[in-house]
């Protein structure tokens, strides 16, 4: 397509935020790198900040169960860890 003054122009269906799906690639990097051409799902990051969250606050429950129980990490003379359970001197 020519304009009046006898340059091409170029139809293009870029609109602004595209990013780097404007850009020309292969098809292998667009496979390889497929989260740059996928618009953002709020949905699924939503679920994942909820199974991120959920992992966490178990990790941080079984850390705190594991402190209530008394044990601590006592290490030998020859390197080896023993668990041994927290005692009182009044034992």
């Amino acid at each position: 397509m020519e304009d009046g003054k006898g340059q091409k122009q170029t139809i293009s269906k870029l609109t602004p935020g595209d990013g780097i799906r404007s850009i020309r690639s292969s098809n292998v990097f667009r496979a390889i790198n497929f989260e740059l051409y996928t618009k953002p799902n709020a949905v699924i990051m939503a679920i994942g900040v909820v199974a991120i969250g959920i992992t966490f606050g178990y990790i941080a429950y079984m850390r705190s169960k594991y402190d209530g129980l008394g044990y601590y990490t006592a290490v030998q003379d020859d390197g080896k860890e023993l668990f041994l359970k927290r005692k009182s001197r009044w034992e």
